[in-house]
């Protein structure tokens, strides 16, 4: 048996919430921000997070107990959804409180992005706007990094750009192992109107928009990178096509699986290191 907080853990899609997480928190040290600030923008992602994962559990678990999810704590009833609904309320109010400490731009952002994903748990899902939440939250997660702190600068257009498009790549490719058992409960999402094939390739082709976005910005911006940072900027677009390349083919040729969607998570982490590393301008 495991810890309540285990349990708890377990339901909140660990893996996005921390990868989320660690996104915000490499754009708010790329732009320079203190430690304490970038520390704060990690506590404040990673509560909005959790409060998103642990909501689409709490709201879920009548349809994950129907298809016997066995990776759901809640339907297997190793913990109680009222248990879990009571977390997500108390990460959410948590996330909210943390949001005023990074400045009233990045309150707002972050609140909006909160509020997408909880739009999305309590019904978006289920229809063919079910992408929106995810264009707006990964859209909004570089402005939340950018504008914290006292001087609430914006990031730059492509940036904002980037994260959107990634949001259609992370939903559509989150979603595909789940066509079947979600067909069998009623959700029919963005992803599940376009098809297995057809969403795997606007997943896998959204990927390589996010990577072309983010070598043309920072080889045209008003502070282009130099040197070795055109170097690193080419070899992570590089990286994300050959990536890309490889979800394609495993879309196209076997049964859609978890690694799709590990593929989009190397692929932002490579992107997101990589403008740290180059020194690339992130605001406006």
């Amino acid at each position: 048996m495991s810890s309540p907080v285990r349990l708890l853990l377990a339901s909140s899609h660990p893996g996005p919430t921390v990868t989320v997480t660690v996104l915000a928190a490499v754009i708010a040290a790329a732009v320079g921000h203190p430690v304490g600030l970038v520390v704060l923008v990690a506590l404040t992602v990673v509560a909005g997070q959790l409060s998103i994962g642990l909501a689409n559990d709490w709201i879920d678990a009548d349809r994950d107990r129907a298809v016997g999810r066995s990776d759901k704590p809640v339907a297997r009833g190793l913990i109680a959804a009222s248990t879990v609904r009571n977390a997500a309320f108390g990460t959410a109010a948590a996330s909210v409180v943390l949001s005023l400490f990074l400045g009233p731009l990045a309150a707002v952002a972050h609140l909006v992005l909160v509020a997408a994903g909880w739009a999305y748990d309590a019904g978006l899902k289920r229809s063919v706007a079910s992408v929106v939440p995810f264009v707006v939250a990964f859209g909004l997660l570089p402005v939340v990094a950018v504008a914290a702190g006292p001087e609430a600068q914006l990031p730059a257009a492509w940036a904002i750009a980037t994260g959107a498009v990634f949001g259609v790549a992370i939903h559509c490719t989150n979603v595909l192992p789940d066509l079947v058992d979600d067909a069998a409960t009623g959700v029919r999402g963005f992803p599940h109107r376009l098809g297995l094939h057809a969403s795997g390739v606007v997943a896998f082709g959204a990927l390589v928009v996010a990577a072309g976005l983010v070598l043309v910005g920072q080889l045209t911006s008003g502070d282009p990178v130099r040197g070795s940072g055109v170097v690193l900027a080419v070899v992570g677009t590089v990286v994300v096509v050959v990536l890309a390349a490889v979800g394609i083919r495993l879309v196209l040729t076997g049964p859609p699986t978890r690694t799709l969607f590990r593929l989009v998570i190397a692929s932002s982490l490579v992107l997101v290191v990589e403008l740290g590393l180059a020194g690339a301008r992130l605001v406006a």
